[in-house]
């Protein structure tokens, strides 16, 4: 790092901190101000929110990693970002109509006081045991890497990049609420797109272009049956990617992710009127196609410049066992092809995503905590003190996600699949309650809850599964084994899914139908003539062809890289 990448961060920090103190000089007068930015931000902010609060160091360091090691395998997760079309187009007039904060509060309108606490529970400790932590741990990964620092004051600099990202991210979350998350974003996305584009544009150049990346990529072999890392669908015997697995997983998961995690939806839950939310939802879903491009190309990028460098010791520094270090390739590619100021600018965009993807997370956290929990038990709560609730509920889930750090320090180089397994268990269960519950009228209040049930104890056994037969020495095999660890994590999810639309079915099928009026504007076919009027009024035809542009990109991609 040389002086003129020091003063491109210096003017980027200064920027960041004019937004902030302009943010925190807004007064807000209450809790709807701080944790959703008083419901008036516009289509721009909230699709540049979506996308920054998405892309954090486990696209930076995990998503490049996958395509170092992988090739195009975890594209699917990356290019299911057209779901959040359904979040714009049939999600948002549902969450506008019911005017919600969060998510569980959502399905305690559609279902009853039990499913909000289910999820609430699941969506803190998820947040804590995988979000916060894993973005913490991968950022103070990258710093180290960039920066080129093992130690500073006698401290593993792992730990000051890390704790300092935190402390300062969390600061003006805390001050700034939801309008620091928004604001921030509008500057921290071009800055990563732009550092992004450039890393894409010169690790070609350095590597010969895209043919030649190409070309080395696909001469490499990722499984028995032919397939290559160029390849997106693989055989549906390959033991990590099949094919079918493949697009039902990430289409499981990106349904969960997209149109019912709080973490996302809160942005659009900002929105002024459905018009804004549905148009930042769109917005949002054409910057979900550049992280393919931006991250996990660089990563194949990495790769290939390893393979033309083997003779000189390679591109990638080595791990322990003589293999080169995948989730190194990002910062690698920063630390060795940028010229000075460039550099700078890049880690500015390194800094924006981590920030926003933690901001976002604490925001989402906080909003969960004082309004699922704090509020419903004390519902004469004055508005100022929810706010200040929420700063301290901040604070609280930055401790637990700093204390985490230490275990998670052991995911290593598959902190990408590590996310993505975890979240493959996770979602079945939501998503079933979710998407049941705007689509089937008779879908009851104990149907829904006992989907959500089904799935949490579903996912923990399958979650307790694979640390103990990880880890035991020569376990027997048994059916409970074959089932909760041995079958493809991908299938499992499909399965899981399945099983979890059961129970949702047959339990609302024995029990009492929701009423009329309980489901009024919640379920399609339940809405009123008002209702229809004003979601019809919110969308024109160019929101239709954007929708349809963004499909039809999605499908040349998966054509190309068939």
């Amino acid at each position: 790092m040389l002086l003129l990448d020091w003063i491109v961060i210096a003017a980027f920090a200064l920027l960041l901190v004019g937004i902030i103190v302009w943010v925190t000089s807004q007064k807000q007068k209450d809790s709807a101000d701080y944790f959703l930015g008083g419901r008036d931000a516009t289509w721009i902010a909230i699709g540049a929110s979506i996308f920054a609060s998405n892309i954090g160091s486990e696209h930076l360091i995990g998503l490049a990693g996958a395509g170092a090691s992988s090739g195009m395998a975890m594209a699917h997760w990356e290019i299911q970002g057209w779901m959040i079309l359904i979040l714009g187009w049939v999600f948002v007039p549902f969450y506008s109509r019911s005017m919600v904060y969060t998510m569980p509060e959502f399905l305690e309108r559609r279902y009853n006081p039990q499913s909000r606490t289910i999820l609430s529970f699941i969506s803190l400790i998820s947040y804590v045991l995988t979000k916060v932590a894993v973005t913490v741990y991968a950022g103070g990964l990258v710093f180290q890497q960039v920066f080129g620092i093992k130690e500073l004051w006698g401290i593993d600099f792992f730990w000051i990049a890390a704790i300092g990202l935190v402390l300062i991210t969390a600061l003006y979350t805390v001050l700034g609420g939801m309008k620091s998350v928004l604001y921030t974003s509008v500057l921290q996305t071009p800055i990563l797109l732009l550092g992004s584009i450039i890393i894409l544009v010169l690790g070609l150049k350095e590597v010969g272009g895209w043919e030649k990346m190409l070309e080395i990529t696909g001469a490499t072999s990722v499984n028995a049956y032919g397939d290559t890392m160029n390849n997106l669908i693989r055989s549906n015997s390959d033991p990590d990617f099949p094919w079918l697995g493949a697009l039902v997983g990430s289409a499981i998961i990106g349904f969960w992710y997209w149109c019912t995690d709080q973490y996302i939806v809160q942005r659009v839950l900002s929105g002024r009127d459905q018009k804004q939310s549905r148009r930042g939802a769109i917005f949002g879903a054409y910057l979900k196609l550049t992280p393919v491009f931006l991250f996990l190309i660089p990563g194949m990028i990495a790769f290939a410049l390893h393979q033309n460098m083997l003779s000189e010791g390679g591109f990638l520094p080595l791990l322990e066992n003589g293999a080169h270090n995948a989730d190194a390739a990002f910062p690698t590619l920063v630390a060795k092809l940028l010229p000075a100021g460039v550099k700078g600018l890049v880690v500015c965009g390194i800094l924006a995503a981590l920030m926003s993807s933690l901001a976002s997370l604490f925001n989402s956290s906080a909003m969960l905590f004082t309004i699922d929990f704090y509020k419903r038990f004390k519902p004469e709560t004055p508005e100022k003190k929810l706010v200040t609730v929420g700063q301290i509920a901040t604070v609280v889930v930055v401790v637990l996600g700093i204390l985490w750090i230490p275990i998670m320090r052991n995911v290593g180089d598959v902190l990408y699949e590590y996310l993505q397994d975890v979240q493959s268990v996770l979602a079945p269960g939501i998503a079933a309650a979710f998407l049941l519950g705007v689509t089937w009228k008779r879908t009851s209040a104990k149907g829904g809850m006992w989907g959500l049930l089904s799935g949490l104890i579903i996912g923990l056994t399958r979650l307790g599964a694979k640390v103990y037969y990880s880890t035991a020495l020569n376990p027997s095999e048994s059916l409970f084994k074959y089932v909760f660890y041995d079958v493809n994590w991908l299938f499992f999810c499909g399965w899981m899914f399945l099983a979890c639309i059961l129970v949702v079915v047959l339990v609302s099928l024995f029990t009492k139908a929701p009423s009329e009026k309980q489901i009024q504007g919640l379920v399609f076919g339940t809405a009123t003539k008002e209702q229809i009027a004003e979601t019809r009024a919110s969308w024109n035809a160019w929101d239709v062809i954007h929708t349809v542009i963004i499909l039809g990109i999605t499908v040349a991609f998966y054509i190309y890289f068939w």
